[in-house]
This record gives structure tokens, sequence and C-alpha cells, in this order.
């Protein structure tokens, strides 16, 4: 396939960090004033020839900082590993996955979700390589064969022409383009995020969920909500849901042929909510960087053997399941139950108050689940969302999560 490609992110810089073999690539971005350019800062660990391949990434909502101190502790355990041989595999950081929110700070607020020159969610409308590589110029089908690992390369080494044949034309467009650049390849990708106030919980999708199963346990997480798409194209499904995508589409055109070109699940991902936005604590970045440097041996991706994992102590559940509490009217919110409270139909969760009346309207969980999110603030709008608790039963449809 020929494509020209208009500008792309500018150049990227190496730089050995003194007294250590790791590597620091700095990635420009497309300038969006004149006499500014932000840049994107990744590390990289091991041989970028090894397998698998492991990208952790922390604050793409830049208002959500547990992860970004999670990576700082992560960096000095994989230095020291790196140092004795241990890294077989490849492991890349990127612990300010979004320097553009990192800088909007207005009124001593910083506003790192949403960019404020388009009001786009930071963490949505990533690329859909599965309609990509089903153009009919990228003759995907023709170039698969009868081995399934000869394939995960083709359908690899695709998804970067199909990204070079797409390029950025703004500051946005350049930090996503960049950020699959640097994943797309991966054989596992941690997307790390908080929620206002939680406990531990995942989002992903159903051929993820044994692979993340031992992640989960060493993290001591409290959910894992499982959706096939979740609506919007995040940055994690844009990853995992070419293969499963690009599977179901193969099979539906051509059918038990499909089956003689196997396509297995070339990339594992998934959003890892660290607990609450004001959660940023070394007691608890410690614990949560040794889990992964310990999942990271659980993968192989370190040559070191990990410590014995937990069992994960829930189910997975459907995302679709999910009850989200929201405001009957405006009061103020008092809750019953903390973040990881395991909940019974009929338990009370929140009271909102509406101080003018005396009016109390008390909500209960509808089924038996986890409280694994709330709300941070404590005065409540008319719908405002309050609470999240997990549920068995899929409850609803169409786009699962919220702006």
């Amino acid at each position: 396939m020929q494509c020209y490609a208009a500008s792309r992110p500018g150049r990227i810089l190496h730089e050995a960090t003194i007294g250590f073999p790791m590597n620091t690539q700095h990635h420009f971005l497309i300038p969006q004033a004149s006499g500014t350019q932000r840049q994107l800062v990744s590390w990289h660990f091991g041989n970028p020839n090894a397998r698998p391949k492991v990208v952790i990434q922390s604050s793409l909502h830049a208002d959500e900082l547990p992860g970004m101190l999670v990576t700082l502790h992560l960096r000095r355990l994989l230095e020291e590993a790196e140092q004795t041989g241990n890294v077989v595999g490849e492991v890349v950081l990127i612990p300010v996955a979004n320097p553009i929110g990192l800088d909007q700070t207005v009124l001593h607020s910083q506003l790192g979700r949403f960019e404020l020159a388009t009001g786009q969610n930071f963490n949505r409308h990533y690329p859909d390589f599965a309609h990509w590589l089903l153009e009919p110029e990228m003759e995907i089908w023709s170039q698969l064969t009868p081995d399934a690992e000869t394939n995960t390369a083709i359908i690899r080494s695709a998804m970067h022409e199909a990204l070079q044949c797409h390029s950025p034309t703004t500051e946005l467009d350049s930090l996503r383009h960049t950020l699959m650049r640097l994943a797309l390849d991966a054989d596992v990708v941690l997307d790390l995020h908080c929620d206002f106030e939680a406990a531990v919980h995942f989002y992903t999708e159903p051929p993820c969920v044994e692979t993340l199963r031992p992640l989960a346990a060493r993290l001591r997480a409290s959910a894992m909500l499982v959706a096939e798409g979740s609506g919007g194209q995040c940055f994690d499904e844009a990853l995992s849901g070419v293969w499963w995508k690009l599977r179901n589409e193969l099979q539906k055109t051509h059918g038990a042929e499909a089956d003689q070109r196997p396509i297995r699940q070339g990339c594992v991902s998934a959003t890892v909510e660290l607990r609450g936005q004001t959660d940023v604590s070394h007691a608890t970045a410690q614990p949560d960087s040794q889990a992964l440097l310990h999942y990271l041996m659980d993968l192989g991706a370190l040559d070191q053997t990990p410590s014995a994992a937990p069992c994960m102590t829930f189910t997975p559940t459907p995302l679709s399941g999910s009850h989200i509490m929201k405001a009957p009217h405006p009061g103020v919110v008092a809750y019953h139950c903390t973040p990881g409270t395991h909940l019974q139909a009929g338990d009370a969760v929140v009271d909102v108050w509406e101080p003018l009346s005396g009016r109390c309207t008390t909500l209960t969980a509808e089924a038996e689940g986890v409280l694994y999110a709330r709300h941070v603030t404590r005065w409540a709008t008319t719908g405002l969302e309050l609470a999240k608790i997990s549920g068995p039963t899929p409850i609803r449809s169409g786009p699962l999560l919220g702006a």
C-alpha cells in the first residue's frame, strides 16, 4: 500500500541516563501555538526486539496521579533489574502520558480529563485499527498465513503502516498518534488511571481477562469490569480490540476459511484504576510498583522468580451490569459505605439531603456487588453520578462509560 503522509510528529531524541543502561526517548508533539512545543517522554528497558513487550503508562487523564508515582517507583526497580541483566523482554514506561492536560491549570484547579481547546476526552477517539486494516488497499486477508505467530507479526506491521497513513494534524492528534505508535506492537499494555474515590478496579475486554488475573490479585483489586467495546474508542480498547474485531469480521466474510488463517489475541490491555485521586502516597505506590514488577516476572519480561500470586477474590462482571447511582434531587451527600464494600441487594449506599425542605432520599444497591467507585463531591446537583456498583447481570446498553 502506498501512502503519502503529511507532517508527522516531531523528532525523537534518545538520551542515556547516566549510570544506567535505560534509554530515554523524547517525542515532540505538533505545536499548538507559535513558540510552544510539548513532548512525551518514554523510558525503555531491555531489548527493543525482545518479547514480551509490555507498555505501562500513567495519567492519560492528567489529574489522575496515583499511577504517576507508581511508575516512578517502578522505574527504580527496573533500573536495578536491568543492571543485573534480568530484563529479558522489553518494558516501556510512559510516566506522563498527557503533557497537554498536565498544563491545563485554571484558577488553581487542574483540568486533565478534557482538552480545553476542543472539549475532547483525552481517553477517547483512538484509532479503530480493525476498520483501517479491512480497507481494500491494505490487503490484509491475502497476507495472512496458516501460522498464528506469523499472522501476529503481519498484523502489527500493518497497524504501523496504517497509523503512518493517518498522520496527525493537531497537538492532541499527535499525542494520540505517539501513544499508539509506542504501544501498538506490545503484548501487554496497562493504562494507569484512578477514579474520584475508589477501590482498585480494572476495565478490560473478554479476551484479556485470563492474562490479567494475576495482576488483579497482586493489586488486590475489588472488581474487573468487562465489555467488548465500551464506547468511545478508549486507548486500551484500541489496542486489544483490533484482534478480536478483525477475527470476527474475517469469519463473517470468509466463513470457515478464516480458521485456516488464525488470529490470536496479539495484545492484552486494560485500564487499571488505582483507587482515588487523593490516594497518592508512597504507602500505596511502593506495594503497587512491587505488584507490577512481579507481574512483569509472571509475564516473562523479567528473568526473576515472582512471589506466589494470591488468588483473585472476585468474579469479573459485565460493565453493562454496573449500577450507576444518580442523585434524584439536589442535596448534601452522605455515604453509608466506603469503596471496596461488598453489598447485598437493598443495602443503603448513600443519602441525599435537600437542606431547605429536609427531604432525604436513601439510595440502595439493586443487586449484590461491590461499590468500586464513588464521587468526591459532597454536594449533589440533580442527576450527578454518585456511586458505581458492579453487578452480574447486564442492565445497560449503548455507550457504557461516562464522558
